[in-house]
């Protein structure tokens, strides 16, 4: 593909500005449309925070940061972003009202090729229930259009660390009791963590606790109940969960960031879902997800059954 503004390559954008989570669970899209517009220029625009994990993961050319806001300000400075890159080609995986938008502040125009949920892109991605798909289908239908084909698990081979530090000895379980601050519904009772915990310790394994500075009422709960339990909240990087996880016996989390990290680097991973959650939206080659209408009904010693049954790490 021949750059429309010359004859050099094509300048094509990526949109996704989702959380924590949503960042490695759109890992196989980055990695096709990098892979099909090989010596083209790839641009990413997301949040602040996913920014430097964008430019660690070497597979962009250049990474822009949203600025976020629903002033008519942070609009302008937007609509700036785009009209500066003169993109030939914009993948808009967010696909939501906001990037939408964004379309619209191109006007009164040149409008790049777009594929997205806005009306009036060239690639228009709309369809009843499109919402309701499983987020990698989802892209998988985006993409097709354009001969990109996605892999069929992510390559995070550049995100890993040295966790030596901690002074962890294996076999150890990964636990991640949090999710996000507002969606305390998605959580798991810490009671059960904690008799969950006392099993895995009872076997030999050492529960270590993942989280930010947040959760870390839920991890003294944990270690409360068994004294075993290594309490990392607010002391890891994201490389060094990535690496915790590439040698861990198992991990039992949550449906947030760190359980969908921690699967996408390849970790047998148990996500814990009730109805509060929408389990088609997880990724990972040892992924189960342990449903439940409600988490009243999701006992320790299930959990622990299934943990058993997950395909062993390697």
């Amino acid at each position: 593909m021949t750059g429309a503004h010359g004859n050099g390559p094509c300048r094509v954008l990526v949109i996704k500005l989702g959380a924590f989570g949503d960042f490695f669970l759109a890992q196989t899209a980055f990695s096709a449309i990098r892979r099909h517009h090989d010596g083209d220029h790839l641009t990413l625009l997301t949040l602040p925070p996913l920014a430097p994990l964008a430019r660690l993961s070497g597979l962009f050319d250049e990474v822009l940061e949203d600025p976020r806001g629903r002033s008519l300000g942070a609009y302008r400075r937007v609509r700036r972003l785009l009209r500066a890159g003169r993109f030939d080609r914009v993948y808009d995986l967010q696909a939501q009202p906001r990037t939408d938008r964004y379309f619209w502040l191109l006007a009164p125009g040149p409008w790049p090729e777009w594929s997205g949920t806005a009306w009036g892109a060239s690639h228009r991605d709309q369809y009843p229930g499109r919402r309701k798909v499983p987020v990698i289908e989802r892209y998988t239908r985006q993409l097709a259009p354009f001969g990109i084909v996605l892999d069929a698990v992510p390559d995070l081979s550049w995100l890993d660390a040295d966790t030596g530090g901690f002074g962890i000895a294996a076999p150890y379980a990964l636990l991640i009791p949090g999710s996000s601050p507002g969606r305390p519904d998605k959580r798991w009772p810490v009671e059960r963590y904690g008799e969950l915990a006392r099993a895995l310790a009872a076997r030999g394994i050492t529960p270590v606790v993942l989280g930010t500075a947040i959760e870390a009422d839920l991890a003294r709960a944990i270690v409360a109940a068994c004294p075993q339990a290594v309490d990392l909240t607010d002391r890891t990087s994201v490389p060094e969960i990535a690496g915790l996880a590439r040698r861990a016996w198992a991990t039992v989390g949550n449906d947030t960031g760190p359980t969908h990290l921690v699967a996408a680097v390849g970790c047998p991973t148990l996500g814990l879902f009730c109805d509060a959650s929408i389990p088609i939206h997880a990724n990972g080659p040892r992924m189960v997800i342990h449903h439940r209408p409600s988490f009243a009904d999701m006992d320790a010693e299930g959990v622990l059954a299934a943990m058993d049954a997950l395909p062993p790490n390697r």
